[in-house]
């Protein structure tokens, strides 16, 4: 089975091919360039590193959101147009599980955190025994509520993702429970973690159709946001 993975939910730009069990070639760089510009000239290297041919790919897994609006579009665009032109299906990883994925093995809780601004996180809450189990699917959260959550929950946690540079000191001040940041080769998105995933997901039956696929944004963009203010302004306004 040969699985590729596409993650552009952040800054992060990140694209990975995981082979059977083993991750035969990643390209990963955190760095303020547009995906438009990264993701398409990487996987053109990682192919000719690894002298691969595309159509012996099976799937493609694409980080599928929550994240950065743009990246999103970008990594579902590019997925889909290969999809289409290789006549390959694709698999949607949800993109906090592909990073919390990152800590396979880890003994406590996992907890992802993406910055959502404004004291808001995208987050959920995972434990790796006998596989990754899903305590708390991702969604939006506001962190000190997170933080309470996990301090119900007695267990030692460890964080990580783009979140926790911004929330690092919330997060010493309101957590009780014993807990840790994970280490820098393992706490931002990364396609391999999509890609492993994903070869789970292709071999349980998950997948879908380039057509199909669609970001997962979990909640509206500041455009959209602001848009509906000005409609119930407007209705309000006409109420009066």
């Amino acid at each position: 089975m040969r699985i590729l993975g596409i993650e552009s939910s952040s800054l992060v730009a990140s694209v990975a091919v995981v082979t059977d069990d083993t991750v035969t070639a990643e390209y990963t760089v955190n760095f303020k360039k547009t995906h438009s510009q990264t993701l398409l000239p990487m996987l053109d290297e990682v192919a000719k590193m690894i002298e691969l041919d595309l159509d012996t790919i099976d799937a493609i897994a694409v980080s599928g959101g929550p994240g950065s609006f743009t990246g999103l579009r970008i990594g579902s665009a590019t997925g889909k147009g290969l999809g289409l032109a290789l006549k390959k299906p694709l698999i949607h990883v949800p993109t906090v599980d592909g990073l919390a994925y990152n800590m396979w093995g880890y003994a406590g809780l996992v907890c992802p955190i993406m910055d959502a601004r404004r004291g808001q996180v995208y987050t959920g809450i995972y434990r790796m025994k006998d596989g990754m189990e899903i305590l708390k699917e991702q969604c939006p959260m506001d962190m000190k509520e997170l933080a309470a959550q996990l301090n119900e929950m007695g267990e030692r946690v460890v964080f990580l993702g783009d979140g926790v540079p911004v929330n690092k000191q919330a997060i010493q001040e309101t957590m009780t429970v014993p807990f840790e940041f994970a280490p820098a080769h393992m706490n931002r998105q990364r396609a391999g973690a999509i890609a492993a995933l994903g070869a789970i997901y292709y071999s349980q039956g998950k997948v879908e159709t380039a057509a199909e696929h669609k970001p997962d944004y979990l909640r509206k963009s500041q455009a959209e946001r602001e848009r509906s203010n000005q409609l119930l302004k407007g209705d309000k306004g006409m109420e009066g």
